[in-house]
């Protein structure tokens, strides 16, 4: 099966109609059709249109970055952070992989900080208006630098 590269440009809203993100004013944003690099249920309905179309696409929690998590929010010693000087909403990852969760400090409690590692997008309905860009067939060099090579 011969793999496309698609490129599109996107605004991204929350369910308030708040801006959450956009592509407006920078390069189209490209992905491999197959290779999990956006979110399933926006890439669903990408796959369904043609260079030039327009769609306004709305992607459940489920399609998108799951339901919040209660377990993956967890209190930890603040000595355990990788900074000394931590603030609500300040960011880390959890390891040297750069596949390694990230966690969002939400609260500090003394000596102990509370971590979220869910999907800051976690648990929303997100509304997207898209439009396909170009869609074209992938060379192999191109498929090489996918991380994971897709295999057909």
């Amino acid at each position: 099966m011969n793999r496309r590269i698609l490129t599109f440009h996107y605004t991204l809203k929350d369910g308030q109609g708040r801006l959450l993100d956009t592509s407006q004013g920078s390069a189209p944003m490209p992905f491999v059709e197959g290779a999990g690099q956006i979110i399933e249920g926006l890439e669903e309905q990408l796959l369904q249109l043609t260079a030039g179309e327009k769609r306004a696409v709305v992607v459940p929690p489920e399609r998108a970055y799951g339901e919040r998590e209660a377990d993956l929010v967890q209190k930890v010693p603040k000595a355990r952070l990788p900074v000394s000087d931590v603030k609500v909403g300040d960011q880390f990852q959890t390891g040297p992989d750069r596949h390694a969760p990230v966690v969002t400090v939400m609260a500090i409690e003394g000596d102990e900080v509370l971590l979220d590692a869910n999907h800051p997008l976690a648990g929303q309905t997100l509304h997207f208006e898209v439009e396909l860009v170009t869609a074209r067939l992938a060379t192999p060099e191109e498929l090489g630098q996918v991380e994971g090579k897709i295999i057909d």
